[in-house]
């Protein structure tokens, strides 16, 4: 008996032990299972005569909708009926928030562009969408619309340039949402606020009492940028997620756009009696996951009907139709920042590179000529006394090319500075008729424009701005290379001189003629001298004086020194003398004086790197300042006080390198 007993009160033991343990297990498992606070959101909240309608977002789900038999509501705890409706007709608006400060850079645009057509792609159809791009200043780059074709132009025109107004862009994304419908925006940074007047709590606060939902992906941020991101989301009911790479970036939005897709309306009954500030709960799964949403409602206001997605509807605006109040609040993807911008910036870009196209095929084609015809032509040039020839009829590529370059001698026919510019091509040792520089120079003009409208866009003023920079450096770029290079040439004859004459002086003690010893210089001495004596000694054959020729050589190459060595060859000739010796002299003097010159280059180098450098410092900022913070500089031609700043600057800058290029210049 007594044995039976103890067995019974093992077995009982045992079995409370089990019902313990099987409790456990079930409040553990059930802990687990519990949906996370805040894992979806109530939007749209209406409060009608008969309950409330709201719209439910999951925040994370995989994509997996939501299941309509599982929708549960209680309101201040207490169960209350619940049923789901679609939500194609209801207004649902969203906003690309995009930063594109500098810091984001080519790679971010890029990331930027692939993100947003990932979220195109998958968003429902019935989603309007907008863009609100921040860098300086905020601006709206696309009204909310159902055309997608609109919105990807619009993005794939953005820049990254400036500082970071993420604050202040905020602000424009929720003036841009509107007050109706359900709301959300997608805020891709990489990086905190450095230039809004807006602080953290001043917009968290606004974004809080706005009942919008928040979606923010930072990209390639810190602890410290990560933590204003989470502030954000929490604010707007939503989420944050750290993406380090492009992949991760397009996933995040892709999962924002999915969470569109499985959203549902819920109508939930209230009793009539109930008033006051309600807790409202709604749970729901999807995909195997449980969600809740929990929102505080007013039940004492009650509209006169209930809200419908019908209703709700009929404030939205047409496909492809805005408000008046939402056209009026921020230009569309029409504006100059939208797609017309992004034509003209694809315009301009097509004519750079028509232009460098056309540039690199002029100077390319004289390559096409053999050695022997270009000599050819050379000599049936200077006979006929004109610079066309058949072969370069042949140098051009197309009949509109050879058009555009018979159009161009014409031209340069007509003007009085054609002998100076064809001497400077042949003192710089360009292959190039005046006819195709002048062609080129117009090429110059158009690229010029187009570079200037691609680096200065914006308004219509900075846009004129920029092509008259554009046209006027395309003017004067080609006529300022042409010169240095000339002048650099010329420089380099002159240092070779020297040698040169001591080289025929050499050849004329050992026998040689002159005209022999000249073909000795053609042979071997250095470029430039060789090539242009072979021409002065080619000259010399076919029957020119040899005096002419050296002329012809010195005023081709701009040489003092030269014209006088010709005129001791003259005297010489004339008079008799050992020719010889005088070359030597001429040399010795010609080396001293070349001594002289570099040893006053020395001394007043110092005076020549501050002239350049106080030259250069003006443009330097103006360039860093453009690319850095274009707002600030853009008050230089955008306001009356900026221009007349930016025309005293040029003209003191004129005034100034004129100044200093007679202080450090010095004659010899």
């Amino acid at each position: 008996m007594g044995r039976r007993a103890t067995d019974a009160r093992r077995r009982l033991s045992a079995a409370g032990l089990l019902a313990v343990l099987s409790l456990t297990t079930t409040w553990t498992a059930s802990a687990a299972t519990a949906p996370a606070p805040g894992s979806a959101s109530l939007t749209d909240i209406r409060v009608g005569e008969s309950g409330i309608t709201a719209i439910m977002t999951a925040r994370a789900t995989g994509g997996a909708p939501i299941s309509p038999a599982s929708v549960q509501a209680t309101i201040a705890g207490v169960r209350a009926p619940v049923s789901v409706k679609p939500v194609v007709q209801a207004r649902r608006v969203t906003t690309l928030l995009i930063d594109t400060s500098g810091s984001m850079g080519i790679a971010g645009m890029a990331t930027v562009v692939r993100a947003s057509n990932a979220f195109l792609a998958s968003v429902p159809p019935e989603v309007y969408v907008g863009v609100v791009a921040f860098s300086t200043v905020p601006r709206v780059v696309a009204s909310p619309t159902l055309n997608r074709a609109s919105v990807r132009s619009a993005v794939a025109g953005l820049r990254s340039q400036g500082e970071t107004s993420l604050y202040d862009g905020l602000v424009v994304a929720l003036d841009q949402l509107g007050t109706a419908g359900d709301r959300s925006f997608i805020l891709l940074s990489d990086g905190g606020d450095t230039r809004s007047r807006h602080t953290l709590a001043q917009t968290s606060k606004l974004l809080s009492a706005s009942g919008v939902r928040a979606k923010a992906v930072g990209f390639k941020t810190t602890e410290t940028q990560g933590s204003v991101l989470r502030n954000l989301a929490s604010a707007g009911h939503g989420s944050v997620v750290a993406a380090a790479d492009s992949a991760a970036v397009s996933a995040a939005f892709m999962v924002a756009a999915q969470a569109l897709e499985s959203q549902i309306s819920v109508f939930i009954a209230s009793p009539r009696a109930a008033g006051g500030i309600k807790f409202l709960e709604v749970t729901a799964s999807a995909g195997g996951k449980l969600l809740s949403g929990r929102t505080p409602v007013n039940l004492s206001v009650r509209a006169a009907a209930p809200a419908s997605s019908a209703a709700a509807a009929a404030g939205a605006p047409a496909s492809g139709v805005r408000s008046p109040s939402r056209a009026a609040a921020a230009p569309g993807p029409e504006g100059p920042e939208g797609s017309g911008g992004a034509w003209m910036l694809s315009l301009a870009l097509l004519t750079v590179f028509l232009g460098l196209a056309g540039v690199v095929g002029i100077l390319a084609s004289p390559t096409f000529v053999s050695r022997r015809q270009k000599r050819a032509d050379a000599f049936e040039a200077y006979f006929n006394g004109s610079a066309s020839s058949p072969a370069d009829e042949r140098s051009a590529v197309t009949s509109i090319s050879a058009s555009l370059v018979n159009l161009g001698d014409k031209v340069m026919d007509s003007r009085a500075s054609t002998p100076k510019t064809q001497r400077l091509l042949e003192r710089a040792d360009l292959p190039l008729r005046p006819g195709e520089w002048a062609v080129l120079r117009v090429i110059a003009v158009v690229v010029g424009v187009a570079g200037g409208t691609v680096l200065l866009h914006g308004g219509s003023f900075s846009t004129l701005f920029g092509i008259c920079l554009g046209g006027l450096v395309g003017a004067i770029g080609p006529s300022l290379f042409l010169k240095l290079a000339a002048s650099r040439r010329s420089r380099k004859f002159e240092g070779q001189l020297p040698d040169v004459l001591t080289l025929v002086a050499s050849s004329l003690s050992t026998g040689f003629s002159l005209l022999q010893a000249l073909d000795a210089v053609a042979r071997d001495a250095a470029q430039p001298s060789a090539k242009e004596f072979a021409r002065a000694l080619a000259e010399t054959r076919i029957g020119a004086d040899l005096n002419d020729s050296l002329d012809h050589l010195a005023d081709r190459m701009e040489s003092t020194n030269l014209r006088w060595t010709n005129m001791a060859i003259d005297i010489q000739r004339q008079v008799g003398g050992n020719l010889g010796e005088t070359l030597r002299s001429t040399a010795a003097t010609l080396r001293d004086r070349e001594a002289l010159s570099r040893h006053v280059k020395a001394l007043s180098a110092e005076g020549k790197l501050s002239a350049y450098i106080l030259i250069a410092l003006p443009v330097g900022v103006f360039g860093f300042m453009l690319v850095g913070n274009r707002a600030y500089v853009e008050l230089l031609w955008t306001t009356l006080i900026g221009i007349g700043m930016l025309v005293a600057a040029l003209i003191s800058m004129g005034i100034g390198v004129l100044w200093m290029n007679k202080v450090v210049k010095v004659e010899i």
